[in-house]
């Protein structure tokens, strides 16, 4: 009985070795990627009586994103579930509008210069964009 497992045993393990090796080079090149969201983003959200200052600051940690934004009296406002996914960010802020919660959902497209924003307000989905602060 002829046994030729031994030449294909090791195709296999190169196939794996291979594979696990392109993974892990995805996996690298992806967190690599990863958005540069440190720091203090403004901008302006028009409106029907016109437009709104936004800033939002932003703290990675991998794959995880928190910070802060400010509420209409200008005190800060803790970004929740907060994550990052190459040069996406998603979070969500809850404001207090006379103790009742109002949540928004906020996506963001980060490009070195500015990050671009969508969120959605009582099924009325609005854009902005907001730029890296100097300071």
């Amino acid at each position: 009985m002829l046994c030729n497992r031994g030449p294909r045993n090791t195709r296999e393990e190169f196939m794996k070795i291979f594979f696990a090796s392109l993974l892990l080079l995805l996996v690298m090149g992806a967190t690599a990627y990863a958005a540069d969201v440190d720091g203090t983003w403004e901008g302006v959200v028009q409106g029907p009586m016109g437009d709104i200052p936004v800033s939002f600051t932003f703290k990675a940690d991998g794959a995880k994103l928190t910070g802060t934004t400010l509420g209409l009296d200008g005190s800060p406002v803790q970004i929740m579930d907060g994550k990052i996914d190459g040069n996406t960010i998603t979070f969500t802020v809850t404001f207090d509008f006379g103790g009742m919660p109002f949540m928004l959902s906020y996506k963001g497209t980060v490009s070195k210069e500015d990050i671009k924003m969508s969120a959605d307000a009582f099924g009325m989905p609005f854009e902005f964009v907001v730029k890296k602060s100097k300071q």
